[in-house]
């Protein structure tokens, strides 16, 4: 096979998203032609899905600075940079800008099915690193082609595969067929039909994170609103209470992000989140009427509910990619070499060393996983670390392994602590995860008794370091 020169061919970017995007712009200042393959219909598709959620990291943290200087000749200024934009602000005013000034440089509706080394299945050693990359795609009439690359970084991120509610990595049983009873997104309750969906309805939030206190806080907004009475959640948590099950609160660097959790707490002391903790969803039963009832893999059942919010993460898809040899960890399904610097099993108060493309290669040298999508199954994920990642990668790909190697990015504590081996650990109690930062613990209504014991109230103790 007469491969096309290497060097000649273009770096092929998957995803026109904030990670993407970013990248192809470094590419762009490294005098590196990107291609960005984009499967939605305009940039920031994804971030379009999510435009009433507020982010928790400003201006001054959501734009890449060679992003910004590829928008510097257009008149494009960026926002207040201490204002938090919303998903729909950082597409329009954002991503959409950049995408315009890369021009035909970023295709739409272009959605990849495969990515191979020419003429080579992952098994074929022989000539391997000479080849090229060949990338499938499909256009949005249908229309295939291939096309070759002398690199690929893979931003497609991992929004379009939620985690399910089962508490096994699986749907529960009767998940799938109680779709029309289940959302995996934060829902908009300023949309008129998505809030009477939840009005004076009884929902189930599963999950612990960010997206979690958010659905929280605005379904008790909704509860406290004229048309929202008997607004009510049931926060299911498959872990115990620990000093970080609302999150960093004020010890958060990230204020707004902090604020969150503070928010799901006030859902609860006022009285419209009640929390089941160490439940695992094992079963989804539908009721003669229709509502929902949840089974934990103990057998414990839970009073009917009409909606579900499954918030449970994200998870990568690697479908596409099989044809390459990836080292990646058997756990969090990240690059092997930056999975020990996110692990949430190992990963204490929120830290992450900033990192780029050593942590990020693979067996296949020239193609990079990132963003969201670098983190395989891990949380905590903040644009500034994709902005770093594809800054060290595009000065890889150009040969500048100095820049490349230098570290140009300090992250903010979440003030979080996961602990050694115990997150999500179901029995783990304030003052034991091995963590420092922990705020005070607030009332909580603790249903570890099967629904038909009444509930009583607890008061979990206050845990933590931060005093020293």
């Amino acid at each position: 096979m007469n491969a096309p020169a290497t060097a000649e061919l273009p770096v092929v970017v998957i995803g026109a998203g904030p990670t993407g995007l970013a990248a192809a712009a470094h590419l762009v200042g490294r005098g590196i032609e990107p291609l960005v393959l984009e499967a939605g219909p305009a940039a920031g598709a994804a971030v379009r899905e999510w435009a009433h959620v507020r982010l928790f990291s400003p201006w001054s943290e959501v734009v890449d600075p060679a992003a910004e200087k590829l928008l510097a000749p257009t008149g494009w200024t960026r926002p207040d940079p201490a204002t938090y934009p919303s998903g729909g602000d950082w597409a329009e005013w954002y991503l959409q800008p950049l995408a315009e000034v890369l021009g035909d440089r970023v295709h739409l509706g272009a959605t990849v099915t495969g990515v191979s080394r020419a003429g080579r299945d992952r098994i074929v050693d022989a000539g391997r690193e000479a080849q090229p990359f060949v990338v499938h795609v499909t256009r949005a009439d249908g229309r295939e082609e291939r096309i070759s690359a002398r690199a690929v970084i893979d931003a497609s991120g991992t929004w379009r595969t939620p985690s399910p509610a089962g508490g096994s990595g699986l749907p529960a049983l009767g998940e799938k067929a109680a779709a029309d009873r289940i959302s995996y997104r934060v829902p908009d309750l300023k949309d008129p039909a998505v809030r009477a969906r939840y009005a004076g309805r009884r929902t189930a939030v599963v999950g612990s994170g960010a997206s979690a206190f958010t659905a929280l806080a605005s379904l008790a907004d909704l509860a406290e609103s004229d048309a929202g009475a008997g607004t009510k959640a049931v926060w299911i948590l498959r872990r115990g209470i620990s000093g970080s099950t609302f999150g960093g609160g004020e010890a958060d660097q990230l204020p707004a992000r902090g604020a969150l959790g503070l928010a799901a707490k006030a859902a609860v002391d006022r009285g419209h989140a009640d929390a089941v903790t160490g439940f695992r969803t094992g079963a989804v039963e539908r009721t003669p009427d229709g509502r929902l009832v949840l089974v934990g893999e103990d057998g414990r059942r839970l009073d009917p509910v009409d909606e579900v919010i499954a918030l449970t993460g994200f998870r990568p898809d690697l479908s596409f990619l099989s044809e390459l040899r990836l080292d990646l960890d058997e756990r969090l399904q990240a690059p092997v070499r930056l999975a020990p610097l996110i692990d949430p099993n190992q990963h204490s108060c929120g830290t992450v060393y900033p990192h780029g493309h050593r942590e990020l290669s693979h067996p296949d040298q020239g193609v990079y996983l990132v963003g969201m999508k670098s983190y395989g199954r891990a949380p905590t994920f903040l644009a500034m670390t994709g902005h770093e990642q594809v800054r060290s990668v595009a000065a890889a790909l150009a040969g500048d392994l100095d820049a490349a190697d230098r570290v140009e990015l300090t992250l903010p504590e979440t003030g979080v602590c996961g602990g050694a081996g115990l997150f999500d650990a179901p029995d783990a109690q304030p003052g034991t995860d091995g963590g420092c930062c922990a705020t005070p613990e607030p009332p909580l209504v603790r249903l570890d008794a099967p629904a038909t014991v009444p509930a009583t109230a607890e008061t979990a103790p206050a845990g933590g370091c931060c005093g020293s």
